[in-house]
């Protein structure tokens, strides 16, 4: 199986149609066809059902598309990285974001690239789970990234860590949000609850469930969203209270009363990972200082903001 096979596929996959894929590939479309047959002979599983006006995926040729593509970005990395080495001039960063932490953390990274005298390219990749963003890790599919780990996330790449602590948001006119103090989980149960989809931000969907269980009761989830602006403009809309992170509050429109959470059992993190490679020289360990003061800077407002 050689590359040319997985950019034939991915082709004709795309455009469901082998005759308007040989047209962009700019080969004859017999031949296409014939390659196709032999891949499908080589993985030993049909990827491709023909129509009489194109084709469509079997759920193996699904699979494979996703592992296709994910083999072809590889090796166009693996060639620009190559290139980088080569002339000395190493810029694209590949990094690992969830959800919850891209508009904490990604525009302050920005900054402070830019503000460096490094030539950086970044190349974001939202993740999730964190398991996931980890494997891609190791695959060196990505050159650092930010998690939030639930319980059994090994810390073989973690460079460092910082508290994010579970707080809960609530319309500024609910009768919650009357007290500065701190509340219980507890108080939360008889709440209509604003989460994260479990599709999206599936680590700390579980992690917010585990603290309503621990405090005796099940969650009335009633919406859910993928980004946490959605989830706080939901809370701010009247719908329900939601369980964010601390560093959510940072952000948080008008209409949205944040509260930290006691008796919790287990703390929030937000921790930055890497690729063992980037720690193997001085460019790389300058790439990861940049990355830790952004987190130790989004730390610091965390606890100041968590004081008011």
């Amino acid at each position: 199986m050689e590359l040319r096979h997985l950019r034939y596929f991915v082709t004709v996959a795309e455009l469901g149609s082998i005759s308007r894929a040989a047209a962009k590939l700019h080969i004859a479309q017999p031949p296409l066809s014939a390659q196709i047959r032999q891949l499908e002979e080589e993985v030993g599983a049909q990827l491709l059902i023909r129509f009489a006006r194109g084709v469509r995926l079997t759920p193996a040729g699904s699979s494979f598309l996703e592992d296709a593509r994910a083999i072809l970005a590889r090796a166009e990395q693996a060639t620009l990285r190559a290139r980088e080495f080569q002339s000395g001039k190493r810029s694209t960063l590949r990094v690992g974001l969830m959800p919850s932490a891209t508009q904490s953390l990604l525009p302050g990274l920005i900054r402070r690239f830019d503000a460096s005298n490094m030539t950086v390219r970044l190349e974001g990749r939202e993740l999730v789970p964190s398991a996931r963003q980890l494997q891609a890790l190791r695959n060196a599919e990505l050159d650092f990234g930010f998690i939030r780990p639930g319980s059994g996330v090994g810390q073989g790449e973690w460079v460092c860590a910082i508290d994010d602590p579970y707080c809960v948001a609530v319309p500024e006119r609910h009768p919650l949000a009357r007290s500065r103090k701190p509340l219980s989980v507890s108080a939360l149960e008889p709440e209509p609850l604003v989460a994260f989809s479990r599709y999206a931000e599936s680590d700390f969907f579980d992690q917010t469930a585990s603290l309503c269980e621990a405090a005796g009761f099940k969650p009335d989830v009633r919406h859910t969203a993928t980004q946490f602006m959605s989830v706080l403009a939901m809370v701010s809309s009247g719908l329900g209270v939601a369980i964010v992170p601390a560093s959510c509050a940072i952000l948080a429109p008008k209409g949205v009363v944040m509260r930290l959470l006691t008796d919790v059992d287990r703390q929030s993190q937000l921790v930055l990972i890497a690729n063992k490679a980037l720690l193997q020289d001085a460019w790389g360990q300058s790439v990861l200082q940049i990355a830790e003061e952004e987190l130790r800077a989004l730390e610091t407002l965390v606890r100041t903001n968590s004081r008011r």
